[in-house]
């Protein structure tokens, strides 16, 4: 597990996942830019101060709080955009790593699609436990991890799967090698835990369960 996690890291930085992700931070920001001068418009067009300095200072506000909103996005929006561009990354992986295996089948696109969506309401959720536990003393990470590691292990493993098999035999194969798939969901979680890094995580989580599954399939222990 540690060596292939390892090996991920080192892959995740390579030329041609860095342009993946350079394309997935391109239309990130792009979507969040839309957002923030939306809300900035919205704001100076239904809020009518009696004095000009009060509107600046109001504006300066809004601004400061869309940033710190916007922030909060980054990761779920990357992971939408990450989402559609994980077959091209399994696509690298195999060629890379696996040559002499059968190939993986790209997912149809209103699968690929629901995929992108769910992984990004995975990494909201997990943003959003995040947060709430630095409301409750006592709790700490433990319960963060625990969550996001189920929860991450789950649907990276099971798109990795998915390419070789049904839906239903992914399943299948989760549940029968559930402690491993949660130890490698522990990983990405660690990925997720930590700001600024946590954007590689769609990228990081989809290369890392590739190789999972692969040992798996294979039969060689973790």
């Amino acid at each position: 597990m540690l060596s292939s996690a390892s090996r991920t890291f080192r892959q995740v930085f390579e030329p041609a996942f860095r342009a993946v992700f350079w394309k997935m931070l391109g239309f990130t920001l792009a979507v969040l830019l839309m957002i923030w001068i939306a809300l900035q418009g919205l704001i100076a067009g239904f809020v009518a101060l009696p004095y000009p300095w009060l509107e600046t200072a109001l504006s300066i506000l809004t601004g400061i709080g869309a940033v710190i909103g916007l922030g909060f996005l980054i990761a779920p929006v990357s992971a939408l955009f990450a989402g559609l561009f994980q077959d091209q990354i399994a696509d690298i992986v195999e060629a890379e790593d696996y040559p002499g295996d059968r190939p993986g089948k790209a997912l149809p696109l209103a699968q690929s699609v629901g995929q992108a969506i769910k992984f990004a309401g995975v990494v909201i959720l997990g943003n959003l436990f995040a947060l709430f536990l630095l409301l409750i003393p006592g709790i700490n990470l433990i319960a963060f991890f625990v969550v996001n590691g189920y929860l991450l292990g789950r649907e990276f493993f099971e798109f990795a799967a998915m390419r070789f098999m049904s839906p239903q035999e992914a399943r299948r194969l989760r549940k029968a090698r559930a402690g491993t798939v949660f130890m490698g969901g522990l990983v990405i979680a660690g990925v997720l835990a930590v700001p600024i890094l946590n954007l590689i995580t769609p990228i990081f989580a989809t290369i890392f369960m590739m190789h999972v599954f692969k040992r798996l399939e294979s039969g060689r222990p973790m």
